[in-house]
């Protein structure tokens, strides 16, 4: 399964870094990563493949409380909803 995660904060160091070690300890792989910094705010939005034995709400929960956790907020959803959220 595809999701997007989508990463926003005050800019500083290790941000992309704690997302992708928490993904890798659920064996998440980053397929795709668009990263940038408007001022002083860190955007990133990462496509993942999620084929591990964790689920979903799982690493929903595991990158929310690291989110919290590095002071930026993580929000995930799975690709076919933030498809269709697109196109509306």
């Amino acid at each position: 399964m595809k999701a997007v995660v989508t990463v926003v904060g005050q800019d500083k160091a290790g941000i992309v870094a704690g997302i992708a070690t928490e993904l890798a300890t659920h064996g998440v792989n980053i397929l795709d990563l668009s990263q940038t910094i408007m001022s002083s705010t860190f955007t990133m939005s990462m496509l993942v493949e999620i084929a591990g034995e964790d689920s979903f709400n799982e690493i929903h929960a595991a990158l929310k409380e690291k989110g919290t956790a590095m002071g930026v907020s993580v929000h995930v959803q799975r690709e076919e909803i933030f498809d269709a959220m697109a196109h509306i």
